[in-house]
């Protein structure tokens, strides 16, 4: 049975039409990815650290973002929720990871991922086991035209909000005297101790502001996905991938991967729905065997 030119027409227009949208679906996510992602990668890349407990911090403040906005409102949780979950963050490295660190890794993943196992319980105690849902504010509600495409405003602030947080990251670690003496204090923490800094401090401040991307991921994901106990590993595999397939400590690899598995993953879901799981993985896996260091990555 042959089509019509004009059907055919109309399918072709309908297929492109589609392939935008989960396009745009997949830069999106990519972007949330990438803000649950930096914060780790720097943290694993630059402090030598192995936070598995970093996806449920992440979780715990899309529950902080959902409290604060039933009281107040969206913005709002967006300043607070990331910075509870950064003074959070700083006081498990000060009491808990920092005396295990001198130790090795293998402490460092049993005791983190105590830490996540202990913060899903709480999540469960506090807020239950029913999805919940954070309404994104009035003014970034709707949809806004692309061309022939009416595409979600909150989408859209996804992507424009993590494209100014991946500039300010890149000047705060190449043009401030913090990103200076935190890339110093990777490279050579006994030289920069002896300038009279408190590396230690140092150290405890940059897990805490990588803590604090967590939370700004978290706060975002919220409206955008509902908020349950599940999220911490519905989005941190993706993160711990994107981490991997990036390079350790590269924020550009980090930015680059998450776009890739935003993409990969929204495209599988819609085209071969019965694999999309395996293609993130199997992407690492070459990756991986090409440029062990990841996309990025340096060889140290």
């Amino acid at each position: 049975m042959k089509i019509p030119p004009s059907d055919r027409g109309t399918i072709m227009e309908g297929t492109a039409f589609i392939l935008l949208t989960q396009g745009i679906h997949g830069i999106s996510y990519g972007l949330v990815l990438f803000l649950a992602a930096s914060g780790l990668s720097m943290i694993f890349g630059l402090m030598d650290i192995l936070n598995l407990s970093h996806a449920y911090l992440f979780m715990l403040a899309a529950y902080f973002a959902f409290s604060i906005a039933q009281v107040t409102n969206f913005w709002v949780a967006l300043l607070l929720a990331p910075l509870a979950i950064a003074c959070i963050g700083m006081l498990l490295e000060r009491y808990l990871i920092k005396p295990v660190h001198p130790f090795g890794h293998t402490p460092e993943l049993v005791l983190t991922l105590g830490i996540g196992m202990v913060l899903l319980e709480v999540v469960k105690s506090i807020w239950g086991t029913t999805m919940l849902t954070v309404m994104p504010p009035e003014s970034l509600q709707g949809f806004i035209p692309i061309g022939y495409l009416k595409y979600p405003v909150y989408r859209i602030f996804i992507i424009v909000f993590t494209i100014i947080i991946l500039c300010g990251l890149h000047q705060l670690f190449r043009r401030t005297r913090f990103g200076t003496i935190v890339r110093a204090a990777t490279v050579n923490s006994d030289m920069v101790s002896a300038l009279g800094i408190n590396v230690p401090r140092i150290y405890t401040l940059f897990f805490g502001f990588g803590t604090w991307l967590a939370g700004l991921a978290g706060v975002v994901v919220a409206p955008l996905l509902s908020v349950h106990p599940g999220l911490a590993d519905q989005v941190g595999l993706d993160a711990f991938v994107v981490v991997v397939l990036g390079g350790l400590g590269s924020l550009w690899g980090a930015f680059v991967a998450s776009i890739l598995i935003g993409l990969l993953n929204t495209y599988g879901i819609q085209l071969i729905p019965t694999v999309a799981p395996l293609i993130t993985f199997s992407l690492m896996v070459l990756v991986l065997t090409v440029k062990p260091t990841g996309l990025f990555g340096d060889r140290q």
